[in-house]
Parts: structure tokens; sequence; C-alpha cells
């Protein structure tokens, strides 16, 4: 089948006719109350335009009548992307003024579309049966085919059927890219659209960062126990004892950790426990010591008196620090300060680095870009870095949350994570 009579089987040419030919029959209804079908065609069409604008004037008016276009459009034109069209009601006067538009434009081109759909059926008709006819054929006065030419109707009759099809089709795209342009969302439509999308992209990064933190910090503790505990299983019963029991301790918190990472994904109330805090940094680091890892703590009294928030995303960020350490550099003394002053938070968690050939160079460092998110959401600052054979992560948080909502999109946006440097030694 050729492709230029295929194409006028899709459905959506059919979908998108009927949807002008519903304004045109509006336009008729309309007519037939005030003034009246006239014997002149000219007038007709002419009362068919005029005569429907006030109640398109009226409709315009009323909110809902934009939702209901938008879904009529979406549904009978079938555009290739239905977002293109807005469902919302007209909530501004600009909204109302593009409705009115569209209403007066869909409601003309359905009266050209169905008018030139009655007549071109019909002349198409007259044209087919032309041989069976005696004498002349005219239509509305013009003189189609003479005597002698009666034969040719059959031949002329298809032709002019795709040409109708395919004017049919020419208007519904133009139909289409009016519903684009008047129907489609308004400036501060698309800008809540897009906020819309950050705060779920937002959201879903704070999630993956959360199981990211918890789930990986567990699993290397687990990892790491279990090969102690093989290797000391016949020489030192009481280790294989005490990792044993970091392992079923560090598997219950993770446990909780997804369960309330799910909970907030299905809307579900909060899970078993909250997330920790430095309230629960001790039980942390003698995970980690159990592990085999020295820890130097110097954590400030005054740890119990910042505010939530801050206290949270210190933990997971001590978490994930940590958890390199304990990945990276396994037997090897960890140095963690914890400061507080009236200002801020100060962490500071040092380690050596491990030999290059114990674990090669990442080109993407996700837990340290987490952390690194974290600190500069809170308004404050962090880094990881290689330092005289050492690695070393800081980062400072701001007590107080009165810090501008600009300077934190600012550092965001500006914010690159050097390769060199965040994910040096393989950190992840």
């Amino acid at each position: 089948m050729p492709l230029f009579v295929a194409a006028l089987l899709r459905p959506a040419v059919y979908t998108r006719w009927l949807h002008l030919a519903m304004g045109g029959v509006f336009a008729g209804a309309c007519v037939m109350v005030v003034p009246g079908f006239d014997e002149s065609l000219p007038r007709t069409l002419l009362f068919c335009l005029i005569s429907p604008l006030p109640l398109l004037a009226l409709a315009a008016i009323a909110p809902g009548t934009r939702h209901a276009e938008g879904v009529q459009a979406r549904w009978l034109l079938k555009p290739r992307d239905g977002a293109e069209i807005s469902l919302a009601p007209s909530r501004s006067l600009n909204d109302r003024r593009r409705t009115g538009l569209w209403l007066v434009f869909r409601v003309w081109l359905g009266v050209a579309v169905l008018a030139l759909t009655a007549n071109g059926f019909t002349l198409t008709v007259q044209i087919g049966f032309a041989p069976f006819r005696q004498g002349p054929l005219q239509v509305a006065g013009i003189q189609v085919l003479d005597s002698d030419r009666l034969l040719l109707g059959p031949l002329l009759a298809p032709p002019l059927i795709l040409a109708l099809m395919w004017t049919i089709v020419a208007a519904g795209a133009l139909q289409v890219r009016a519903a684009r342009a008047l129907l489609g969302p308004s400036p501060a439509e698309r800008l809540a659209e897009v906020e819309h999308r950050a705060e779920q992209l937002l959201e879903r990064n704070r999630l993956a960062a959360e199981l990211h933190d918890s789930i990986g910090h567990a699993l290397t503790l687990t990892i790491l126990q279990a090969g102690a505990a093989r290797e000391l299983v016949a020489t030192d019963p009481a280790f294989v004892h005490r990792a044993l029991t970091v392992i079923e301790e560090t598997g219950r918190r993770a446990m909780d950790d997804l369960e309330r990472t799910l909970g907030l994904l299905r809307d579900a109330p909060v899970g078993p426990r909250a997330r920790p805090t430095l309230a629960e940094l001790d039980t942390l680091l003698d995970s980690a010591r159990t592990a085999g890892t020295p820890i130097l703590a110097d954590v400030s009294p005054r740890t119990d008196d910042i505010p939530g928030v801050v206290s949270r995303e210190a933990y997971r960020i001590l978490q994930e620090a940590v958890t390199n350490a304990l990945r990276h550099a396994p037997g090897r003394t960890v140095a963690i300060d914890v400061a507080v002053d009236d200002a801020c938070l100060e962490l500071r968690v040092v380690n050596p680095l491990p030999a290059r050939s114990a674990s090669p160079p990442r080109q993407d460092g996700k837990g340290l870009r987490g952390a690194r998110e974290r600190a500069v959401l809170l308004g404050g600052e962090f880094s990881a870095k290689p330092q005289d054979d050492h690695w070393i992560v800081e980062a400072r948080l701001p007590l107080g949350m009165g810090f501008g909502v600009q300077a934190v999109r600012r550092d965001l946006v500006g914010s690159s994570y050097d390769s060199g440097t965040v994910t040096a030694d393989g950190r992840s």
C-alpha cells in the first residue's frame, strides 16, 4: 500500500476530524437558535462564525473550561507528548484569554472542515455517478463536467477523495499546533512543574544517599568481621563471639534503616527508629574498633545541644568517612575530632592512605559526593583529599538555619567534584 495512502488509515486522522467536527456542529446549533439558516451558503457560513462568539466568551471565563478542553484535546487530537497540553483550570487572566482564543479557533476551523467535508463528499458522489446523468454536471451553478466528459467522473473521484482526506489531515495537524500554543502550560505552570521535578529528584537523591550510607556501612562491617572471624575461629573463640555479635547488631540497624527508607517511599508513618544522630556515635566507633581498626576520638561534650538536622547529617558524614577507612585502610589508626562552638560544628577524620595496589582508583565517589551535598545543603563546607600520606575528611556545618537559599543553590550548582581529589584511592 502506498505510504501516502497508508498514512490516512491512522486512528488519529479520524479522532482529529471528530474533534474538528464537534466545533462545527456547535456553531450550527448556535445558528439554529439565532438567527437561523439562510438559503445563501456564504451567509450561513458567516452566521456560523459569528453566532457562537458570545457563548464562547462566557465559556472562556469559567476556570473549568480550560481543563475540559485540555482533556478533549489530549484524547482526540492525540499529540505526541500529552504534557504539551495542560489539564489545569484557568488561574489567570492570560489563561482565560488563551482559552477564549482556542475556543474561537476551534469553532471556526471546525466550521470550515465540516463544510468542506459535507460539500466535498457531495461533489465526489456526484462526480462518481456522472456517467449516469443526462446533460452536463453542475455544482453551485458552476459547470464541472460537460456532456462529453461525464465518463471521466469515476476516474476523478478517487483523487478528489485523497485530496479531501489530506486536507483534513492538514487541518488536524494545524489543530494540534494551535492546542500546544493556546492550551499548553503557562510559564507559571512550567516553573511549578520544574520545581516539582526538582523536589522529586532531591528526594530520590536523599533516599539513595541514606541507603548508600547505612547499608554500605553495614555491609563493610559485616564483611570485615566475617573475614576476621574466619581466620581466628580456631585460635580466638572470644573474638569470634564478639564479631558475630557486631554482625548481628549491625544487621539489625541496617534493617531498621531499610524499613524507615521504604516507609518514606510508601508514604508510610515513621519506621521503628528515627535516623541516627551523633548521640549514637559511640556505637558506630565501637563497631569499627571491633572490626580491628583503632579509633582515636576527641568528641566535644556539647554535641547533645546541636540541632537535630545538623546532628543527623553529621552522623552520616562521619559514618561515610569511617566506612571508607575500614574499606580502604583496614587495621590502620583513624583519628576523629568533633568540635562544637557557638556558630558551627566541625568534623575532621584522618587515616593513613592505603597502598596504591590495594584499592585501584575509581572515577566517581558517590559516598563522598553525598556527604558533600549534605554539608552544602546545610550551608556548610566539606572537603576530602589526600595530604602527607593521609586521607583527610573535613566538614564545617553551621548550627543556625538562617543561611540563604540562594547561596545554597549557588554552591550546589557551582560545586565540582575533582576526580583527582574526591575519588583518590578508590574512595566511594
